[in-house]
């Protein structure tokens, strides 16, 4: 950057990003280092996207390396942010190296897909473990951070959190209630990090990334793919969600807090808090089990059926 160039909205601001080795956190890590932020290059490097194989340093060194050769600063940490201390360790050295934390991108996940009546304990407990335990660990820590600096300082400081949540929680996806449950648990835990942090100076928000990675080849392999470079950039690319996290990262984001925003392809959806749809009163000093079934029966059985999310319908993309 030449002495007249503007500052980058990220300068001088140190960032974490889990599951940061490949696809979304991959190119999470890659934009808030463009945008001027010293990252943390987080992974634990197992080769399955089940959470199996040997733990490698590989996939998180060679984003590091690759935001360093781009001029950006960058180290990489692969630890297990599941594990408590794993995670203080990857806090702690943010702060060692780069003197603080300002920001806290969550995307460390795995999968163990299976209907509800076929999955094991072990499934459910490994992907709520690595996706819900895993952003409570690094946040906790961080959130410490940053609640005794500001005690110290008697002042807010900068602090951002962005999780990743998934449209499988908002919708429900039949094989993956694990998935759709830690996903739900991660939106619960946003909100309230979002206001036990506010008087801190610290946002809290999570986004509903759709994109072609490792972990999502089984649902969208089969979406059309621009051919050739032809049609511009793959809609369901992670450079599509990136630059919705480098904002969040940002201080022009400081009025965004405990939101939740779906993003794919261009587009950006914030979505609304649950709203209550419809309304009904006892006439008496309790309901009875004939007065609910006359005014919730009709009114279940009069809506349209199939009330669900049509992946291929909102993403308006051809399957191949």
């Amino acid at each position: 950057m030449s002495p007249l160039s503007p500052p980058l909205p990220l300068e001088g601001l140190a960032a974490i990003v889990t599951g940061a080795g490949r696809g979304l956190g991959r190119a999470e890590a890659l934009e808030l280092a463009r945008l001027g932020a010293a990252v943390v290059v987080n992974d634990y490097g197992q080769s399955g996207r089940d959470g199996s194989g040997e733990a490698s340093a590989t996939p998180a060194e060679e984003v590091a390396a690759e935001i360093r050769a781009a001029g950006g600063t960058a180290l990489a940490h692969t630890g297990d942010v599941a594990d408590h201390q794993h995670a203080r360790q990857l806090v702690e050295l943010a702060i060692s190296e780069f003197g603080k934390l300002d920001i806290l991108v969550n995307n460390a996940g795995i999968l163990r897909d299976r209907m509800v009546f076929s999955m094991t304990e072990g499934e459910w407990d490994a992907v709520i473990r690595v996706h819900l335990k895993g952003h409570f660990n690094t946040t906790h820590f961080a959130a410490a951070h940053w609640r005794g600096r500001a005690k110290a300082t008697g002042a807010p400081v900068y602090g951002r959190i962005v999780n990743t949540s998934s449209e499988a929680f908002l919708a429900g996806s039949a094989g993956q209630p694990n998935y759709a449950a830690a996903k739900g648990g991660i939106v619960g835990l946003t909100t309230s990090t979002a206001l036990a942090l506010a008087k801190y100076g610290v946002t809290a928000n999570a986004i509903c990334p759709r994109a072609r990675t490792r972990m999502t080849e089984d649902v969208f392999g089969d979406f059309e793919q621009p051919e050739n470079g032809l049609g511009g950039l793959d809609p369901l690319a992670p450079e599509h969600v990136a630059p919705l996290v480098g904002y969040l990262a940002s201080p022009a984001a400081e009025h965004v807090n405990g939101q939740l925003l779906v993003v794919h392809g261009g587009m950006v959806a914030v979505v609304e808090r649950p709203r209550v749809a419809a309304k009904f009163d006892s006439k008496q000093d309790a309901f009875t089990y004939d007065e609910l079934d006359a005014l919730l029966t009709p009114h279940y059985a009069e809506r349209p059926a199939g009330e669900t999310f049509a992946a291929a319908e909102v993403l308006g993309l051809k399957r191949g």
